[in-house]
């Protein structure tokens, strides 16, 4: 009895450690751009929806959530949760698709990137109740450069790292939703050989032109999935981006659900964005 106490429990701790979540600051020193912010970081989930919200992020970070050993398949994907670049919504779109992620054997690093200074600690709240939503997003325009330089620099890091991180440096992707999926998209331009992502899925991303350029011989292959009633119209970004692609014969597969709305996460039963990890899966291991 006492050894199958043992043996559980040993099972249990390599269990954890397989699953273990650690966080990694991107840059040694202040972030390059960002050096005089001193504000604090703050997580909770004060607001109507309990949406587990990161908001002032002064140091981006990524935390890493492994795979079984037995499962792992070396691939590697960063993950960019949305928030309008006010917060991060850090387990609708950040945990709960790492865990989904892991059980298939893959890395997943959840990036905190910059974000906007906020003076309270519901900035969920603060958007839905925003009286003039155009302000609220022109706040952000200054730190988007910011948070795309963040999402280059995890891909660079994970790269260097990757055997450190017992994963295939030809095989690190990057998904974003809403405005981390705009973080996600940019990588997919003007990148270097140290952070050319190798696979890029924007999911109800926030792509405006105004980051889009055309796309390169070696644009990373491409997964896009968006509903047509998205509330901000966001279905237009992703069918110019995967007009782009296709024009410039990359890899590329779009996933336009008719009902779901924004922010559907990791899908919603009601609909058919439920299963759309599950397509995401497929295409991903048809590009190997």
């Amino acid at each position: 009895m006492k050894n199958i106490f043992v043996i559980c429990f040993m099972s249990l701790l390599s269990e954890i450690a397989h699953g273990q979540q650690n966080e990694i600051r991107l840059y040694d020193g202040p972030p390059p751009g960002s050096e005089q912010w001193t504000w604090t970081e703050g997580i909770n989930n004060n607001n109507s929806a309990k949406v587990m919200t990161v908001y002032n992020v002064v140091h981006p970070t990524l935390t890493m959530f492994r795979p079984d050993p037995s499962v792992a398949n070396g691939t590697a994907i960063i993950i960019a949760p949305g928030g309008g670049f006010h917060f991060i919504a850090i387990d609708h779109e950040g945990t709960n698709i790492a865990n989904w992620l892991t059980k298939k054997g893959i890395t997943v690093f959840i990036l905190k990137y910059r974000l906007v200074r906020v003076a309270g600690d519901n900035p969920f709240d603060d958007m839905i109740n925003a009286r003039d939503p155009k302000a609220w997003d022109a706040e952000a325009i200054p730190y988007i450069p910011l948070a795309i330089a963040d999402g280059r620099k995890a891909i660079a890091h994970v790269r260097d790292h990757a055997k450190e991180y017992k994963i295939n440096a030809e095989k690190i992707g990057i998904m974003g939703f809403s405005a981390g999926g705009m973080v996600a998209a940019a990588t997919a331009f003007g990148y270097s050989a140290t952070n050319r992502p190798d696979f890029v899925a924007p999911i109800y991303g926030d792509i405006p032109e105004s980051i889009q350029t055309t796309a390169m011989p070696d644009a990373p292959p491409l997964f896009l999935a968006c509903t047509q009633d998205d509330e901000f119209g966001f279905a237009t970004h992703a069918i110019s981006m995967y007009n782009k692609w296709y024009v410039a014969k990359r890899p590329v597969e779009m996933h336009l659900f008719t009902k779901g709305g924004h922010g559907f996460g990791i899908g919603n039963p009601n609909n058919t964005t439920y299963n759309w990890l599950d397509k995401f899966l497929e295409w991903l291991n048809s590009n190997d």
